[in-house]
């Protein structure tokens, strides 16, 4: 269908608001839109993207990253809807373009925005992502919503952190490494798949920093076909198949 053409049914309403904004210049959209498909496509990507424009700064993380876990997917895929303070607070990639080349293979980028472990169960509780539990209902690091920030996580266990407790999987960490949250964590697992389809820690679990009423780590994963497991246990026990999780400091 060309521009110049009037929609009928239900797109009418939405092309008179369109052509009524664009005032003045709406002959010059139209023809642009008819003779540009560049600029036709990239008019349909802001409106998927609820009217988001990537950053100079985003686009060169995704550039280098390759798949990213950013705010346009966030939006599509939790029904985010950022504030101006939201954006403007991701505007800017923190990590220098000598960490995302260190870590495009190793770590998922993620522009996390504030939505809490049981809202994000709840957006997609029809997609059996999340493994049939209610104990964390009522817990506050299921409630939590988190801050507006970017995340470098890693994709895999640290390496030599399984059949240690809480305290000894620490040490493990680098200088420029930190333990995520539950939050953070379950977000990033949720997210990545539904981006791409690929399943984060799906035959082991990880500690996060989170700690449930009685003080105890939350740990995540086996996430299979059965869904995302969010347990929590003591930290001075060593178990085979728990791990711990890290992202990049700033």
């Amino acid at each position: 269908m060309k521009w110049t053409d009037v929609p009928t049914g239900e797109t009418h309403s939405a092309f008179q608001h369109f052509m009524v904004a664009l005032g003045e210049n709406a002959e010059v959209a139209v023809r642009r839109l008819n003779a540009e498909p560049v600029f036709a496509e990239r008019l349909a990507a802001f409106a998927v993207n609820g009217g988001v424009e990537p950053t100079t700064s985003q686009k060169r993380a995704r550039e280098i990253m390759g798949r990213i876990f950013g705010i346009e997917e966030a939006i599509k895929h939790f029904r985010i809807n950022p504030n101006r303070q939201q954006l403007a607070s991701l505007s800017e990639v923190p990590f220098s373009e000598a960490v995302l080349e260190q870590c495009k293979d190793t770590h998922v980028l993620v522009a996390v925005l504030p939505i809490s472990i049981l809202e994000i169960r709840g957006k997609v509780q029809d997609k059996g992502l999340f493994y049939g539990q209610d104990w964390y209902d009522k817990e506050q690091f299921a409630n939590e919503r988190g801050e507006v920030t970017w995340q470098l996580v890693r994709k895999t266990p640290v390496d030599n952190s399984f059949s240690k407790n809480w305290q000894e999987q620490q040490a493990l960490l680098g200088e420029d490494d930190e333990v995520p949250t539950a939050q953070v964590m379950v977000y990033t697992i949720i997210g990545h798949f539904l981006a791409t389809g690929e399943r984060l820690f799906e035959k082991v679990y990880v500690r996060t920093s989170g700690v449930n009423s009685d003080g105890s780590p939350v740990y995540v994963g086996y996430f299979d076909s059965n869904g995302l497991n969010v347990n929590d246990y003591w930290d001075d026990y060593r178990v085979g198949s728990i791990g711990v999780s890290s992202s990049r400091k700033f």
